[in-house]
């Protein structure tokens, strides 16, 4: 299994509300693509900032690849985040998940 994780920062005031849009853009793409294990979404407000870690789980490069398309290790964005990011990354990190030992935690907090 292959960890992918993608880093972003919005204004503070907007965090909720782009967590609502991530369901409808990039979380909504990895529920519909072939090889997609699931996703968690973490944030962090720092001041008036608020800084996100996506981690979604993949089968294999392959699965990210139905997703992301051939070059993996670039980061995928979608129109509507020029309204809330403040930066863009260019880059994705991969992770090989050597151990996982999930326990019950629920699908969705908010």
């Amino acid at each position: 299994m292959i960890a992918r994780i993608w880093h972003g920062r919005t204004p503070a005031e907007k965090a909720r509300k782009y967590v609502d849009y991530l369901r409808q853009t990039g979380i909504a793409g990895y529920k519909a693509t072939k090889g997609n294990m699931g996703v968690y979404v973490l944030m962090r407000e720092e001041g008036e900032e608020a800084d996100f870690l996506l981690i979604s789980l993949w089968e294999s490069t392959n699965a990210i690849r139905g997703f992301a398309g051939d070059n993996i290790e670039e980061a995928l964005y979608y129109p509507e985040d020029k309204e809330f990011l403040l930066e863009f990354e260019p880059k994705v990190k991969h992770y090989e998940v050597m151990l996982g030992e999930p326990s019950n935690i629920p699908p969705s907090m908010h």
